[in-house]
């Protein structure tokens, strides 16, 4: 068996824009019914959410049939975890809370095995199909797509000496926690917030590398597109079920 192709790291390179959709809910039917929609990513994360590594296993296999790519965000830039969601069958990461080189250097070398990594080797897993992958170990890191989150104040000063790490296939802005290290918190709307996102795309495009977002603020996700953004993720399926739920009501309400 060969090993499974990457489309979106492949449409990373080629700078074609991925549009995509974040998940929070461990539910493999919910996702299913998400991953035949026609966004191009799906986002599991388990940073903010009640899922773990282990959870996100059958959300992958729920989605595996439909062509949608799932990127897995885990909880922290630990090589544990980065493992575990490896070995699971995630192929696309999203590491947050990325502050410097250094930390993107050690986030390549948890999903790389050795000489060039630390990744531990296990040959029995969803990632290497149970061992049915030819050269697994030689070749895995071919088709794993690595994105970095920038979210303070001290990454976002540090966005091309992280583009430079090589193994970093994109960078994403966290706007929520941004505004938080910018005296913001719970404003990722605001005026000086908005301004840095926009430079930060700009220049994350300028080192090379696809910039990423998500907003629930729509004519700003449109102003950050303009400005040169690759993969954006342009809802959460809990604002969605949260915001039509409410819309629904209101149309009935007496």
């Amino acid at each position: 068996m060969d090993l499974p192709l990457n489309h979106f790291k492949a449409a990373l390179k080629e700078g074609r824009r991925q549009i995509g959709l974040w998940c929070s809910f461990p539910d493999s039917g919910a996702v299913e019914m998400l991953a035949g929609c026609g966004y191009d990513w799906l986002l599991l994360d388990t940073e903010h959410s009640a899922m773990g590594a282990v959870e996100t296993m059958p959300l992958m296999q729920a989605a595996a049939p439909y062509d949608v790519t799932t990127i897995v965000r885990p909880g922290w830039n630990n090589p544990v975890e980065i493992k575990k969601l490896l070995d699971c069958g995630a192929q696309s990461l999203l590491i947050p809370y990325v502050q410097n080189a250094e930390e993107a250097e050690q986030a390549v070398a948890a999903v790389r095995y050795p000489p060039a990594g630390i990744r531990g080797v296990a040959g029995m897993t969803r990632g290497s199909r149970y061992g049915a992958i030819q050269d697994y170990a030689k070749r895995a890191h071919e088709q794993i797509c690595l994105l970095v989150q920038v979210e303070t104040k001290e990454a976002m000063a540090n966005i091309e000496q992280i583009a430079a790490v090589d193994g970093v296939d994109g960078i994403f802005i966290g706007p929520a926690d941004l505004a938080a290290s910018m005296g913001h918190a719970g404003e990722p709307s605001h005026p000086e917030v908005k301004a840095a996102v926009l430079d930060g795309t700009r220049r994350i495009g300028k080192a090379g590398l696809p910039a990423g977002i998500l907003t629930l603020d729509q004519s700003f996700l449109r102003e950050v597109a303009d400005a040169g953004a690759v993969f954006i993720a342009v809802d959460t399926d809990a604002a969605l079920l949260r915001r039509n739920a409410l819309a629904r009501r209101e149309e009935w309400r007496d």
